[in-house]
């Protein structure tokens, strides 16, 4: 079933009226995510030389069928970290510690790892360069659905005392919301103050920010729209413990437009307001994201030949997006209630291009011969390469250390993302036969030359049906590493998997104890003990083959 959806401008200042309209195939593109059923509303806010505006589109959920207004309540997720690069950067500009104080000094009861003697500094923290993991292997949830919220203090405590660095702090970016947990708590615990209130007393009260926040207050309750997973499922809200400054705050459209237009103007209006905002935007290390270096959280790139800064967020339940343009002109918040990525439509509102509303454009099929001729391995830097492979749904793209994502064919020999504003377009040889494909993103042309066809097409799988009791033994939680489990789930007759963090995904059967999943090229082979009893799994992707015994056996 289709949800409703509906669209409309609403005041997010008194300002609005004279605010330029949202771009049309922006719009579009909001229309038609919402219009798929998966996620029931968006709202676009956005800054235009100083002037404000909200567009909303869909409803708040099937059980309350109304717009979302711009005070409607949503998890931002990870947009939270540049909360706590805030409090880094107004605290350094207050004098009360240096971006380069060890972590350790601020934290003298923990033992925080070192490499070779080299402790991790708090810049090391807000530039994702700590090389901390992103997240403790002692992470273990009571609940699947709600994975950070009992995760506390002497947890962390004892993680950091047992672990050893693989790297010297500062050499390679490694986004961690482990790391930047850390330097919430950090924070905190220098102010004496809990991190909620430090960010309350910081940045929301100053900004006149009234639904902000870590608690829900009872009118930010009363306005909160509930989250749903990928699949369109209403799912728990997270809460978090000792990391909290990696993603714990909730907020408005209103309220994120004021703070986004702190940062764009970078200069507080008032002796009260926060410090440091210019400084948390300047590129200070490389990502790794190519074209991307990354500030204190704040992620720099030029997209199409404008510097822009930017940061994106996803809960269980929730997709944030926020971005400005480096001279101050243009600014973009995006707020979801689906845990489906707006980060393309963040990027294409705040630097416009005619071609948005294609990538959420029909696709045209092509033969698995047709595919098969992309299949293989591309070089896009020493030591990172571009892994594609095909499937019955199409191709899918894997970079080095990151997951596979489908791509999308625009016309011959050029295909998109929809997950990320990016595309790829495949170059031919005088023999007609693909040679090098070229990564287009934020602005930059990163060619990669072929280096062999490793990558063979996944098998083609016939689904079959299972029976219901035959299901049921497969749901339960398997370990697959110290932190993070694999869930198996029964829902109205059908299976799903959802790993520690991440979104529930369908799950299907090619033959009894096989399964597979069709938005990624990965399978599950059940193992069973001798009483015939489900005993464990082992995950097959990427050409890597990891078991993981069930909980509780």
């Amino acid at each position: 079933m289709k949800l409703f959806f509906a669209s409309a401008l609403l005041a997010a200042a008194a300002h609005a009226g004279a605010a330029p309209p949202l771009d049309p195939a922006v719009a579009n593109m909001a229309r038609v995510r919402v219009a798929n059923g998966i996620v029931p509303g968006i709202l676009i806010g956005t800054i235009i030389n100083k002037e404000r505006q909200v567009s909303a589109f869909g409803v708040v959920s099937r059980a309350a069928p109304r717009v979302p207004d711009a005070d409607t309540v949503y998890e931002i997720g990870s947009v939270s970290k540049t909360f706590t690069a805030l409090l880094l950067s107004d605290a350094a500009a207050r004098g009360q510690l240096k971006l380069d104080d060890p972590v350790g000094k601020l934290l003298p009861a923990y033992l925080v790892p070192h490499y070779r003697g080299q402790a991790i500094s708090l810049l090391d923290l807000a530039t994702q360069t700590s090389a901390l993991p992103r997240l403790p292997s002692n992470l273990l949830p009571k609940r699947i659905d709600n994975p950070y919220a009992d995760y506390g203090d002497p947890d962390l405590k004892l993680f950091l005392a047992g672990y050893t660095l693989p790297r010297a702090p500062g050499a390679r970016y490694e986004y961690s919301n482990l790391g930047y947990g850390l330097l919430g708590h950090a924070l905190a615990a220098q102010a004496g103050m809990p991190y909620g209130e430090l960010v309350r007393q910081r940045i929301v009260a100053p900004l006149g920010m009234q639904a902000t926040g870590i608690a829900l207050t009872p009118a930010m309750q009363a306005r909160l729209a509930p989250g749903h997973n990928a699949q369109g499922a209403q799912v728990a809200n997270w809460d978090f413990g000792a990391l909290a400054g990696a993603g714990a705050l909730r907020s408005s459209t209103n309220d994120m437009l004021a703070y986004l237009q702190a940062h764009m103007l970078a200069q507080p209006d008032a002796a009260s307001a926060p410090r440091g905002l210019h400084a948390v935007r300047l590129a200070r290390r490389d990502s790794s994201m190519p074209g991307t270096a990354i500030g204190l959280a704040w992620h720099v790139q030029t997209v199409r030949g404008r510097p822009v800064v930017w940061h994106n967020g996803m809960t269980g339940g929730y997709a944030s997006f926020i971005g400005f343009t480096a001279d101050g002109e243009r600014g973009v918040v995006v707020l979801a209630n689906a845990a489906v990525s707006v980060d393309d439509i963040g990027m294409s509102a705040l630097v416009p291009q005619a071609q948005a509303a294609a990538a959420d454009a029909p696709a045209p099929r092509l033969s698995a011969a047709a595919l098969a001729q992309y299949v293989g391995r591309y070089r896009l830097a020493p030591n990172f390469t571009m892994t594609i492979s095909a499937n019955a749904d199409g191709l899918l793209a894997q970079a080095t250390g990151q997951a596979a994502a489908p791509l999308f064919a625009r016309q011959a020999d050029e295909f998109f993302y929809k997950v990320v504003e990016a595309s790829l377009r495949f170059s031919r040889g005088a023999d007609g036969k693909v040679n090098a494909l070229t990564l287009h993103q934020g602005g930059h042309a990163s060619p990669a030359p072929r280096i062999d066809d490793a990558a063979p097409a996944a098998p083609q799988r016939v689904e079959v049906p299972l029976s219901a009791e035959l299901m049921r033994e497969y749901v339960g939680s398997y370990a697959l590493a110290p932190g993070f489990n694999l869930v198996i789930t029964l829902d109205a007759g059908q299976l799903y998997a959802q790993a520690t963090g991440q979104g529930r995904n369908a799950l299907f059967a090619s033959a009894k104890d096989a399964l597979f999943l069709k938005v990624v090229d990965a399978q599950l082979r059940i193992e069973r003990g001798r009483n015939g009893a489900v005993i464990g799994l082992v995950l097959d992707q990427n050409g890597a083959q990891v078991p993981a015994r069930r909980n509780g056996d």
